[in-house]
């Protein structure tokens, strides 16, 4: 960069900013602008440059003070082309707290260790009974466990992992980029600071043997269809030592022809007649627990609901359950007897129905043929 640009400008920042304001503002700008998350955009990597060589200005308070009151002509101004850091361990000690989550392992130092083995997922069928009272239900699953014969380091038996020689057992080599010194992963041990010299035959080195394992799984009361139950650390085990993924399981709760489910609710539909209706009955409801008995008063009209309180399912997470609502279905007969034709035309005439002609005569001889 031929001209350079106001520090303050290159940070976004005010000429009066804080230290804590300063430092919150160059981590924002080198996490988006760093090389290893923007490889081979040489845009990027000059303005990472930028952030960093304005951020080293301003945060030593002797040279801030020179860089406002002289500019980039002042006295001390060479930034890190001026001989401001003598070896590598110099520029991640000044920038520890800054790079700590930029670079695997935070810098020199530190190893990124062994990766995490990979989730899985499972699906697990119930009843909608079952998800009503929660149940306790065996699953197998076929995973990447520790080898056994290891133990999971990977090294054969009486053996065990060295430290890489290639990075000193920090999982990290540095390399520089113009005048940056840039920490990524070591090629030999992938960043885990060790190797195995000598692999277990069992499982050629990952410590890892996929096995097949029973697992107990509680379901809680009150989990609904599609419901994600998560097992920490009982997916794949990683390799070598690693931590394990996760174990996921997708519940699928059966339907039942006897309830439509909206919730903690159960819907329910029940066929009346008219005199039920009209004159009040009692009638049976299903339940989760067996059949109840359910009040229908005098005067109730086609397609109104009555709950059974706290029949429902179990509020998942928090206390009480739902209702079970009843939706009451009014079932017109499709045939008559002549007793209860008579009676019901009896009815209309006292009320002052109107209704069709009496069965009867040529209605009655063209059914008999």
């Amino acid at each position: 960069m031929s001209e350079k640009r106001d520090y303050y400008e290159v940070l976004g920042v005010a000429r009066d900013v804080e230290a804590g304001e300063l430092k919150r503002a160059y981590r924002k700008l080198a996490m988006e602008l760093h090389p290893d998350r923007n490889p081979g955009n040489k845009e990027a990597e000059n303005k990472f440059k930028e952030a960093s060589e304005a951020y080293q200005v301003l945060s030593d308070p002797q040279k801030r003070g020179h860089y406002d009151r002289f500019g980039h002509a002042g006295p001390g101004m060479g930034g890190f082309g001026g001989g401001g850091f003598r070896d590598v361990g110099d520029i991640f000690s000044a920038f520890s707290d800054i790079f700590g989550d930029l670079f695997s392992g935070g810098g020199p130092g530190g190893r990124r260790g062994p990766g995490r083995g990979s989730d899985i997922e499972t699906r697990v069928s119930i009843t909608l009974e079952e998800a009503a009272t929660g149940v306790t239900k065996e699953i197998t699953v076929l995973r990447n466990a520790p080898c056994a014969t290891c133990g999971g380091s990977g090294a054969a038996p009486g053996t065990h992992p060295e430290t890489c020689q290639q990075c000193g057992g920090r999982g990290q080599v540095m390399h520089s980029q113009g005048f940056l010194m840039i920490s990524s992963t070591c090629p030999v041990c992938r960043g885990e600071g060790r190797v195995v010299r000598k692999p277990c035959s069992t499982c050629d080195g990952s410590g890892v043997d996929q096995k097949e394992e029973a697992i107990q799984i509680a379901i809680p009361a009150g989990v609904e269809n599609g419901s994600t139950l998560r097992l920490m650390g009982r997916g794949e085990a990683a390799p070598r030592g690693g931590q394990a993924g996760n174990l996921y399981v997708v519940l699928r709760v059966a339907d039942d022809e006897r309830f439509e489910r909206d919730g903690a609710d159960l819907h329910t539909e029940i066929e009346v007649s008219f005199p039920q209706l009209a004159l009040g009955d009692r009638i049976e409801v299903p339940t989760l627990d067996g059949p109840a008995e359910l009040e229908i008063a005098a005067g109730t009209q086609p397609g109104d609901t009555l709950s059974l309180s706290g029949r429902g399912m179990p509020r998942l997470g928090a206390r009480g359950k739902g209702d079970i609502v009843v939706h009451l279905k009014l079932v017109v007969p499709g045939s008559l007897s002549e007793e209860e034709d008579a009676h019901l035309r009896a009815y209309a005439k006292a009320g002052g129905q109107r209704v069709s002609p009496e069965r009867g005569g040529f209605f009655r001889r063209k059914k008999r043929r």
